[in-house]
């Protein structure tokens, strides 16, 4: 564009220091529509201002006083506004755009943007799941982001989250934690709410993850036998007793045995239906269905009666202000009986898998029998298909190993 960027510094001194009484000037122009205009004669400062067109009718789009707006911040300003023209775009609804959406980030927190992301997940995940991330949260994190708007975070201080939680609970419980900071910023930038992802970057102060161990478990028919053996006659409680045998018989994770409730079970017919709501895996439509060997059928049957015969209700009562029998005193009978670093209740689940799959039952039937991930497709056709069947023979034959 022709005759623009005609002023310099001092053209703008001498004018503004220049007589204002008598002066009949009220405008210094730089060129193509950018102004440096005095509001009133005599005033001691001036505003800088662009005046244009949006078809026949004329705007005027203010920049900033002289005082506080640079001569290279006016042009700068001004060659936005020019862009906005070329694109026939009114100048002054694009700012007016931009000051609504930064007002309204601006006052969005990060615990508002980490409730809402909570919230989303709440129905993919199991409920145990959910507690546990929502926990994970809810001390360093939202202790110290918490209440800072989500646009101002930066990644240095996501980093000092991170790495606070990896220097005092490790760095796999940083890594988790991690991931789910990643994914807030994910949904606030999905919303409008910043163009970044602050927390992309932290990974790099996360240090080398530990080589994956496994869980203890024993894997002989005749170690495993020996867990149970070992239970019956150890001083625990007749609850945790009752609940690792339906750990051991049935291979499910010991969170959905310490919430099993009686309304789930059908003894006569075998079946132990979890709710969709209670397991790890949320994305089928179908409870996980628990097949029963006759022998657990039994145990569950006189434990029904010594209970009076409840059709509702946990199978084992809590104590304390406790819904029910938490996970850690189960676990803790194994540690305090011998089993350390030998057998774990999770390792019910890997006895279970590898003593069948040698035993030569199918990968997809004891992947299924677990409520495991469907990596082939023909475990999904067992899913909907001839699973029942074969489950059933599968949960037989391993009350027979068990005894």
């Amino acid at each position: 564009m022709k005759g623009i960027h005609r002023l310099n510094a001092q053209d703008i001194r001498s004018w503004l220091a220049g007589p204002r009484d008598s002066d009949p000037s009220l405008k210094l122009a730089d060129g193509g529509g950018l102004n440096l205009v005095r509001m009133q004669a005599g005033f001691p400062s001036a505003s800088w201002q662009v005046r244009y067109r949006i078809g026949r009718r004329e705007k005027t789009y203010s920049i900033g006083p002289s005082h506080l707006v640079t001569l290279t911040q006016a042009r700068a300003e001004h060659a936005l506004v020019r862009a906005a023209l070329a694109a026939s775009k009114d100048p002054m609804q694009l700012r007016r755009l931009a000051r609504a959406v930064e007002a309204s980030s601006s006052g969005t927190l990060f615990g508002d943007v980490a409730a809402s992301w909570l919230k989303l997940k709440k129905a993919e995940w199991s409920q145990c799941h959910y507690d546990k991330s929502s926990q994970a949260l809810e001390g360093p994190v939202l202790g110290a982001l918490g209440k800072l708007p989500v646009r101002d975070i930066t990644p240095a201080m996501v980093s000092a989250v991170v790495g606070g939680v990896q220097e005092s609970a490790g760095r796999e419980t940083a890594a988790k934690i991690l991931r789910h900071v990643r994914a807030i910023f994910r949904l606030a930038a999905a919303t409008g709410l910043r163009d970044d992802n602050p927390a992309e970057a932290v990974c790099e102060i996360l240090g080398k993850a530990a080589k994956a161990r496994h869980r203890p478990a024993l894997l002989t028919p005749e170690g495993v036998r020996s867990v149970l053996t070992v239970l019956t006659a150890a001083p625990i409680s007749p609850a945790v007793l009752m609940c690792h045998r339906l750990v051991a018989f049935t291979a499910v994770r010991i969170s959905n045995a310490v919430a099993a409730r009686w309304e789930e079970f059908d003894l006569k017919a075998g079946v132990w239906e979890i709710p969709r709501s209670k397991m790890k895996m949320q994305d089928r439509e179908h409870p996980h269905s628990v097949s029963l060997a006759p022998t657990l059928v039994g145990y569950l049957t006189t434990w029904n009666r010594a209970w009076g015969g409840p059709s509702t209700g946990f199978l084992f009562p809590g104590h304390q202000g406790r819904t029910h029998l938490t996970r850690e005193i189960v676990e803790r009978a194994l540690l305090e009986n011998g089993f350390r670093d030998r057998h774990t209740c999770h390792g019910w689940r890997a006895s279970f898998s590898t003593l069948a799959k040698e035993a030569g039952f199918a990968k997809e039937v004891v992947d299924l029998t677990l409520d495991h991930v469907h990596d082939s497709a023909v475990a999904r056709a067992y899913d909907r298909g001839e699973r029942l069947e074969k489950r059933i023979k599968l949960i037989r034959w391993w009350g027979e190993v068990l005894g």
